[in-house]
């Protein structure tokens, strides 16, 4: 189970920071995505960007795993508006994109925000041993 939770804890903080690389690659595709009640798209843009690479890297680091973690947590928290916005706007902004899709990437975001839950917890250290100081 180890094996996975670390294949699965490379893998979640390597699509935070290939995500936030693509914010400033492609800075436009998130703009369009923003809240009209948000000011400063494009800045915000950028600063989403530096602050996925962050917490992804955060995440794969042992010493800050858990801050990271929750860095990803409240990051996902706070994209909730961008995924309802898009959805309340599906008709009007949003007409290329199936229905479907949108509610799907909503839903999606209680997936990251389970798996990135799991890293917020300590692991128990393993009884060995060096530890039991038994010869």
């Amino acid at each position: 189970m180890k094996k996975v939770k670390l294949a699965l804890k490379i893998l979640l903080g390597v699509a935070f920071i290939l995500a936030g690389i693509n914010h400033f690659l492609n800075p436009a595709f998130y703009t369009k995505m923003m809240p009209t009640y948000i000011p400063m798209h494009y800045a915000m843009v950028i600063l989403s960007g530096v602050t996925e690479i962050l917490v992804g890297s955060m995440l794969l680091i042992p010493s800050t795993t858990r801050i990271g973690a929750w860095g990803i947590i409240a990051h996902l928290l706070v994209f909730f508006t961008v995924h309802i916005w898009m959805l309340q706007k599906a008709d009007t902004l949003f007409k290329d994109i199936p229905v479907s899709a949108l509610w799907g990437r909503l839903a999606f975001q209680f997936v990251f925000i389970a798996w990135a839950y799991w890293f917020t917890k300590t692991e128990p250290l393993t009884k060995t041993k060096e530890h039991t100081h038994e010869n």
